[in-house]
């Protein structure tokens, strides 16, 4: 009796280890690539150097692009500002004293040539000398000079107003970007900088990433490469508990050019040594999809 008992234990056992066996089977079958969710991760970093007065986001938070998120001490750049602003008024004064000079000159040569117009006359009716014509001559030539030596100060003078222009629109260059501006709408992954901080130029203050439609990264073999197209709709199975999943759909965005050996997550070494194709596929997060979560996928025939 427990002989029969035994082998109708055996026999129970070895039925429920090909049910079981048949089950993984299928459940290998259901599915013809597997991968990680990932998205593309943007690290903000500061473009102005100071003391970080405001950084207004919390990890998880969504932000929207063209928000201000906070903003770096600009004290020292506004005082700089002010001392180029106060050095340009100087040297339009100067500006304005030079364009005075040649004004007078102008004058005294309209002047001189009036008088020369008269010796002229003078010398032609026989009434003057050559002489007080030569010296009209050397006045007129003594003014073109002193309005050629001006007009040279005024280049400089005008050249240096210039100079302080481009250094003014340079601090306020600087000082609008000490504000902190989010340049892509997305969820905030990580904070990696807080409030009363020192932050130099290019230290990082946060990542970003947007996580509204979110990638796939699945790998296919050579085999399966010919039923995989660019735009082709996908099922993408994620798990949703205990031997069951949730299906959504998704679209091939991108397949890679270049093979590559099976990634190291495939445990087993002959698969390991197999040649794959790396394809991204796009899905829809309906906020349940996290970067790194596993996923499978079914073609769509």
């Amino acid at each position: 009796m427990k002989k029969v008992f035994n082998k109708i234990m055996l026999l129970c056992f070895t039925v429920f280890a090909l049910f079981a066996l048949s089950s993984c089977s299928n459940n290998k079958k259901l599915s013809d690539a597997y991968g990680n969710f990932e998205a593309v991760e943007t690290v903000v970093s500061a473009e102005a150097s100071g003391k970080l007065l405001e950084l207004k986001i919390e990890e998880g938070q969504e932000i929207e692009q063209g928000d201000v998120i906070g903003y770096i001490d600009t004290v020292q750049m506004y005082l700089k500002r002010q001392q180029l602003i106060a050095a340009k008024k100087t040297t339009a004064t100067r500006y304005k004293n030079i364009s005075s000079q040649i004004d007078v000159l102008q004058e005294q040569k309209k002047t001189a040539l009036v008088e020369k117009n008269r010796a002229e006359n003078l010398l032609r009716d026989n009434a003057g000398t050559q002489k007080q014509l030569d010296d009209i001559n050397g006045n007129l030539n003594i003014i073109d000079k002193q309005i050629n030596s001006i007009r040279t100060q005024n280049s400089t003078v005008s050249g240096d107003m210039s100079g302080l222009d481009v250094q003014i629109q340079q601090i306020n260059d600087q000082i609008s970007k000490s504000i902190i501006i989010n340049p892509i709408r997305g969820t905030v992954l990580m904070k990696l900088a807080e409030n009363s901080e020192i932050v130099s130029f290019g230290k990082p203050l946060y990542k970003i990433a947007d996580l509204s439609v979110i990638d796939l990264r699945v790998y296919v073999s050579g085999v399966q490469l010919p039923e995989v197209k660019i735009g082709q709709k996908v099922k993408v199975l994620i798990d949703a508990g205990k031997d069951s999943y949730r299906e959504m759909e998704g679209t091939v965005s991108w397949i890679s050019s270049k093979a590559e050996f099976t990634p190291k997550i495939i445990q087993t070494k002959e698969e390991r040594v197999n040649l794959v194709y790396a394809v991204k596929i796009k899905v829809a997060n309906d906020g349940s999809l996290k970067i790194g979560m596993p996923a499978e996928v079914v073609f769509i025939k």
